[in-house]
């Protein structure tokens, strides 16, 4: 942990001539980039696994009308079909899970004033007017909506939204115009895939939950990952 802390204390220092006193800041979104950047391999791959799972609809169509009696039957060859093609149903879930960490790892430090027996000197840091351990209460409590850091809240919520209507409108407009890339249920076993990825396109609404109750830091990785990944799949998903 407190590697992390001095790590990003130097990317502010190396940010500072250009962001000032929101140079930590600056250095949290610099982080998540790079963190972005080391999953992007994994979000490709979903992005070819999709591709696969599409491309082999209609031969799952063909088990369902030949083992339409036999579910167990089914579902095997659901699975050696999978398996023979190399495809997984559960490769798109990897980018996020393995993001993970690095968002617990912000929340921790911005939760604690001490960090490995260390003072957290980056609980003075902020963006704006607004400190980057506070949550949305403390900017309301401060100075209400409109107040400074009241202000840096609304121009995230106004991001998230941007993004989240952004990914919907993306996410509707591949399903009508690729239908082999819609979501079904032809996938035995996959019923928890399937309702995920019926979800994916809201999941942005509900970032804006997160960033309201979460400390600033943790809440701009959650904005810049958020608008990454719209920018990400708009590119993947339509090649």
């Amino acid at each position: 942990m407190s590697a992390f802390v001095h790590l990003v204390e130097r990317f502010a220092v190396l940010l500072e001539p250009l962001f000032h006193a929101s140079a930590a800041a600056a250095a949290i979104v610099l982080f998540t980039a790079l963190v972005r950047l080391l999953v992007h391999p994994l979000s490709r791959a979903a992005a070819r696994g999709q591709r696969a799972r599409a491309a082999l609809r209609p031969r799952i169509a063909e088990l369902r009308r030949k083992h339409a009696r036999d579910p167990e039957r089914l579902q095997r060859a659901v699975l050696e079909l999978h398996a023979g093609e190399g495809v997984s149903p559960l490769s798109g879930c990897l980018p996020s899970l393995l993001q993970a960490p690095a968002f617990l790892l912000l929340y921790y430090v911005f939760s604690h004033a001490s960090v490995g027996g260390e003072t957290n000197g980056l609980l003075t840091h902020r963006l704006l007017d607004a400190p980057l351990g506070d949550r949305w209460t403390d900017a309301l409590a401060a100075g209400g909506v409109f107040g400074g850091a009241g202000l840096v809240y609304l121009g995230l919520f106004a991001v998230v939204t941007v993004v989240a209507v952004f990914g919907y409108r993306l996410a509707r407009r591949t399903a009508a115009t690729d239908p082999a890339m819609a979501v079904t249920d032809d996938t035995p076993g996959a019923g928890a895939v399937t309702a995920v990825t019926r979800l994916m396109p809201f999941l942005p609404f509900l970032t804006l939950v997160t960033v309201a109750v979460v400390p600033l830091a943790a809440a701009l990785y959650v904005v810049t990952s958020a608008a990454w990944s719209a920018v990400e799949r708009a590119v993947l998903y339509h090649r």
